[in-house]
């Protein structure tokens, strides 16, 4: 009969379930750093994203410099992207723990694999969810940017209570060899099962490595025009659409197209002098160009010549009091981010337009005619189109 204490005769207990000695305490805490830096620079951006989209007001984020959101957000989904081989360096190098034998030794083990386990679930979470996110694959029911940013935390709490648990022996461990060679990182014939060694410790997370940086190679284009040729797993491609600037978002989607085209159109803003300005209103006032980025949650971003009026002229002629916030109103009905708040350092920013016009051309409807908002250091969600009417909150 056998022993009730033993384990389970399963091919992944039997002595020799797990053979590669590629898998040591070496290679485990140097993925496991590299996997943390990613992840801690992807969570310090993605804050970042998430406070333009949620201010607070003891935390206002400057309008300058104007490619700001563009950088980190691109640094965000780049590094993201990244930490997908590492995590699954990560995981293989710690697969045959899974099934120590007995699974629970007492009540502090039983915590620190509840932890790896939630710090496991929660990063793959963010990793898939993320990237299909990029694809707009929305494979569930959930809002993607609550439940990211919620589970971020998640990831970040793990991570900080698995260093604390084993930062003893992440000490011990990273002041140890890779192997026990002499003169070599592994032991002779330590890679293969005919003797020979094809790839040592350093080769695997080497491998890893390149992995990454294949991925963020083909990321970053999307960011940095000019490695956009690179750009292979960029969404959208500046070069490849109208005026040079992606949409995600269409007038048909978004069931603007009657009112955005509708001879009687007006932008009307709800001031201490309340106005409304209609196309030809808004044509002769003050207009000015700049060049601005349009930066998007995904990564990918453009740079373009906006023309139009400055938000701060259309809210000094309505009364506007300085140190408003303001909302901007899409005609838009029914989208995540059909109203935009607008706080007052951006509200008042000369940079900041009601832009009539899109590479010295009229916008297209796709592209938010007859207004949208324009603004420097901004996340493009918030870069409202087809603008209906404006508030003071």
């Amino acid at each position: 009969m056998r022993d009730a204490g033993a384990p389970p005769d399963l091919p992944v207990f039997a002595d020799d379930a797990f053979p590669s000695p590629l898998r040591h305490a070496w290679l485990v805490t140097r993925a496991g750093a590299l996997l943390a830096t990613a992840i801690s620079v992807c969570f310090l951006t993605g804050l970042v994203s998430h406070l333009h989209q949620h201010p607070v007001a003891w935390l206002p984020l400057p309008p300058d410099p104007a490619w700001g959101y563009r950088l980190t957000q691109g640094i965000h989904v780049t590094t993201g992207l990244a930490a997908i081989p590492l995590l699954g360096l990560k995981l293989w190098s710690v697969y045959p723990r899974l099934w120590a034998w007995p699974p629970v030794r007492s009540a502090g083990h039983a915590l620190e694999r509840l932890s790896v386990g939630l710090l496991a679930a929660a990063t793959a979470f963010e990793l898939v969810t993320g990237t299909l996110n990029l694809a707009h694959l929305y494979l569930w029911s959930f809002l993607f940017p609550v439940a990211h940013y919620a589970v971020a935390w998640v990831v970040l709490g793990s991570v900080l209570i698995h260093l604390a648990v084993k930062w003893p022996l992440v000490v011990e461990a990273w002041h140890a060899r890779a192997g026990g060679g002499p003169a070599d990182d592994d032991p002779p014939g330590e890679g293969a099962l005919d003797g020979s060694r094809v790839l040592s410790r350093r080769g695997v997370l080497g491998a890893a490595l390149l992995g990454s940086a294949a991925v963020a190679a083909v990321t970053v284009g999307q960011t940095l025009r000019p490695l956009g040729w690179a750009g292979l797993l960029a969404p959208r491609s500046p070069q490849d659409v109208p005026l040079g600037v992606p949409v995600n978002r269409t007038a048909v989607d978004a069931g603007v197209v009657p009112a955005a085209q509708h001879t009687g159109y007006a932008l009307t803003v709800h001031g201490p002098t309340p106005r409304s300005f209609a196309l030809a209103d808004l044509a002769a006032l003050p207009q000015h160009e700049v060049e601005l980025p349009l930066a998007c949650v995904e990564g990918w971003s453009a740079v373009a010549t906006w023309g139009g009026v400055r938000l701060r002229d259309v809210l000094d002629l309505c009364g506007v009091d300085g140190g408003s916030t303001v909302r901007v109103v899409s005609l838009e009905t029914d989208g995540l981010y059909a109203t935009a708040e607008v706080p007052p350092q951006f509200a008042r920013h000369e940079d900041t337009l009601l832009a009539l016009r899109l590479a010295g051309a009229p916008l297209t409807l796709d592209h938010g005619y007859p207004v949208r908002l324009i603004a420097p250091d901004r996340p493009g969600v918030l870069q409202t189109k087809w603008v209906s009417r404006i508030e003071v909150v």
